[in-house]
């Protein structure tokens, strides 16, 4: 595969996070400008933000955990050249699964449906740690 096909994915991936670090900010500063919160001592994360700036702050802050993974594997995948066509395929999967997710997370926030969406990201993401950790181990 080429770089640029396996990195595409990677590329989206980045983009909804930083996507979202942007919403986070214009949602944060609109509700602080309107004296909606109250900033106190400790984290940002317990000033009692708006519903939707607080959904949008926790979907960016779920863009950091489990993607670290997937960028880890990314990396990888492309020193030792394992990135195959079905490899390009199944982190598409993967990076849809976290836009669905997003988008749940940030809409109605059905947490079944996010859950759903998460658990298939999961799912596809330690399947391709699997294949590739086969493929090294056994070559």
């Amino acid at each position: 595969m080429t770089i640029q096909a396996v990195l595409a994915p990677l590329f989206a991936q980045v983009l909804l996070t930083f996507g979202l670090l942007l919403w986070m900010a214009q949602t944060r500063f609109t509700a602080a400008r309107a004296g909606q919160v109250t900033p106190t001592k400790g984290s940002p994360r317990t000033f009692g933000w708006p519903e939707k700036a607080q959904k949008v702050a926790d979907s960016y802050h779920n863009q950091l955990e489990l993607p670290v993974f997937f960028y880890v594997l990314v990396i990888l995948a492309l020193i030792t050249k394992e990135a195959d066509l079905l490899f390009v395929a199944m982190s598409w999967a993967f990076v849809v699964s976290r836009y669905a997710h997003a988008y749940v997370h940030t809409g109605r926030n059905r947490l079944m449906t996010r859950f759903r969406c998460y658990l298939v990201g999961a799912l596809v993401l330690l399947a391709m740690w699997a294949i590739f950790a086969i493929r090294i181990l056994a070559s």
